[in-house]
C-alpha cells in the first residue's frame, strides 16, 4: 500500500479528498508524535465538567501519570477532533460518541486496544452489554471501551393506558397498535396516542433495527432501504401518521414537550433515560406517579433498540498508550462507573455496576436495563449520520404528502448510494 507523507498539510489534503466521513481504513501512518509528560484527555459536555472529580483515586494509585481535562461542548467537538488530527495534535485519550468510531478508525487515527484488553486479567468483555460492545468492535477489531450507554424505549402515560383498559405496554407491534387507537379514543380528536417528531430519527432506526434485515448491504457499500424488513418497517411507521395516531409536527413545533406530555397530548413518547431526570423534575407533583417506561415492542415480541453512548479511546499518535490504558481501564471499573453515574445520571455499560442499591431501586431506569439486553449497533460507516439525516429529511417529505410512500426506500437507496460512492472507490482501491 502507498503510503503517505507524515505531515500535517498532507493530512488536511487527505481528508479534504475523502470527505470528513472517510469510508475505509487506509493506513495512513502516525505522524510525528507529539512528546509531552501529561496524558491529554478530551471529554465532552457534562462528562467533561465532572470526570476531574473521578481521578482523585486514579492518582493516588498511579502518581506517575499527570492527567490534564479539558472540556469541549459537544457541538464543536467533532470538528476540533478532526482538525486536531489533520493537524498532529490528537489527544491522548478522547470521549467519542460511538458513531463516530467508525470515521476516526477509517481516518488511522485510533489505537486498536484488544491485546490490553486480554493482557487485562480483572477485565471482563462478557460483563457489558453485548449489543453495546458491538459498536466499538469495528473490522474484528476493538477500538473503545464504553463509558455510558444510551438506548431509546417508551415512556408513557400509565394512567391513560389503564383508562384504555390496559395494565402494561404491548410486547408486538400489533397489540401496541391495538393500545395506540384505544388510546385515540380515549383522549379524543384534538389530542394524540403517540409522538414520533418528524425532526428526530432514532425513532424509526430503533424500529428499523428489528427488522432482521440490515440497513446497508455488501458491507456498507450500498443502502438496503428497498429491502422487505426496512418496507415492513415504514408501512408500520407511516400508518402512526395515516390513522392520526401521532401528529405531523417536529419536537419544535410542540412548544414544550413536557407539558405536553403532562396534559394528555400524546401519552407514549419514545425516547432516551436523560428524560428520566427532566419527568422528575418538569412533570407536576401530582402527574409523579402517572408516568413509567417500557421497552420497545417489535415486530412478534419485545423488540431491540439503538445501541448508542459514548466511548473511549486512545489516539494511534500517542506516546503514553500504556498509561492512557491505564486511565481508561481505572474508569471503566464498576465502581467508578457507579460513581459516574451518580455524578451525570449516565446509565453503565456493564452489567455489574446496575448492581448499584439505588440504580436497582429506581424503577424506570430498570426498563433501560432490559432493553439494553436487546440494542444493536447502526450500520458501521463513516457516512452513517449523513444518511440517517437523510432518512430524517425524507421521511418528512412523506408525512406531508410531498412524496409518495411508496416512493421512499427507493429515494432512500438513492440517497445511500450517492453518500457511499466515495466507500466503494476507496473499497476497491484497497482491494486492488
Amino acid at each position: 500500500m502507498t503510503h503517505v507523507a507524515r505531515t500535517p498539510c498532507t493530512r488536511r489534503r487527505w481528508l479534504k479528498a475523502a470527505g470528513a466521513g472517510a469510508a475505509v481504513a487506509l493506513g495512513v501512518p502516525a505522524c510525528t508524535p507529539h512528546r509531552e509528560g501529561t496524558l491529554r484527555f478530551w471529554a465532552m459536555g457534562r462528562e467533561g465538567e465532572v470526570v476531574s472529580e473521578l481521578l482523585a483515586d486514579f492518582r493516588r494509585e498511579r502518581p506517575d501519570i499527570r492527567v490534564a481535562v479539558e472540556k469541549l461542548p459537544w457541538s464543536a467537538a467533532h470538528e476540533k477532533l478532526l482538525t486536531a488530527f489533520a493537524g498532529d495534535a490528537t489527544p491522548d485519550i478522547a470521549q467519542l460518541g460511538n458513531t463516530w468510531l467508525p470515521e476516526f478508525v477509517a481516518l488511522g487515527a485510533l489505537a486498536p486496544l484488544d491485546e490490553r484488553i486480554a493482557a487485562t486479567p480483572e477485565f471482563e468483555v462478557a460483563d457489558y452489554f453485548e449489543g453495546i460492545w458491538a459498536t466499538n468492535r469495528i473490522a474484528g477489531r476493538v477500538y473503545g471501551l464504553p463509558w455510558y450507554v444510551d438506548t431509546r424505549l417508551l415512556f408513557y402515560r400509565r394512567d391513560l393506558l389503564q383508562q384504555a383498559g390496559f395494565d402494561r405496554v404491548a410486547q408486538t407491534w400489533g397489540q401496541w397498535r391495538e393500545q395506540l387507537l384505544a388510546v385515540k379514543r380515549v383522549v379524543g380528536p384534538d389530542r394524540y396516542a403517540v409522538l414520533l417528531p418528524l425532526n428526530e430519527y432514532d425513532p424509526l432506526v430503533a424500529l428499523a433495527l428489528q427488522s432482521g434485515e440490515p440497513l446497508l448491504r455488501e458491507g456498507g457499500r450500498f443502502g438496503n432501504f428497498r429491502g422487505e424488513g426496512f418496507r415492513r418497517t415504514l408501512d408500520f411507521y407511516l400508518s402512526m401518521y395515516r390513522d392520526q395516531l401521532a401528529p405531523p409536527a417536529s419536537s419544535n413545533e410542540i412548544a414544550n414537550v413536557w407539558n405536553e406530555f403532562a396534559r394528555g397530548y400524546f401519552s407514549f413518547y419514545i425516547t432516551g433515560p436523560w428524560n428520566i431526570g427532566e419527568f422528575r423534575r418538569r412533570l407536576p407533583a401530582a402527574l409523579q406517579d402517572t408516568w413509567a417506561t417500557a421497552p420497545l415492542p417489535g415486530p412478534a415480541g419485545p423488540g431491540a433498540s439503538v445501541a448508542g453512548g459514548s466511548s473511549l479511546a486512545v489516539f494511534q499518535r500517542s506516546q503514553r498508550q500504556a498509561e492512557a490504558w491505564a486511565l481508561v481501564s481505572y474508569l471503566s471499573r464498576p465502581a467508578v462507573q457507579q460513581r459516574f453515574r451518580a455524578l451525570t445520571g449516565n446509565l453503565p455499560p456493564r452489567r455489574s455496576a446496575w448492581a448499584e442499591p439505588a440504580l436497582m431501586a429506581d424503577v424506570p431506569s430498570q426498563a433501560f436495563r432490559e432493553q439494553l439486553e436487546r440494542v444493536r449497533p447502526v450500520p458501521q460507516v463513516p457516512e452513517w449520520e449523513r444518511i440517517a439525516t437523510e432518512l430524517r429529511v425524507v421521511l418528512e417529505q412523506v408525512v406531508h404528502g410531498d412524496l409518495k410512500a411508496e416512493a421512499m426506500p427507493a429515494e432512500m437507496d438513492r440517497r445511500a448510494d450517492r453518500m457511499l460512492g466515495k466507500r466503494r472507490w476507496m473499497l476497491a482501491r484497497q482491494a486492488a
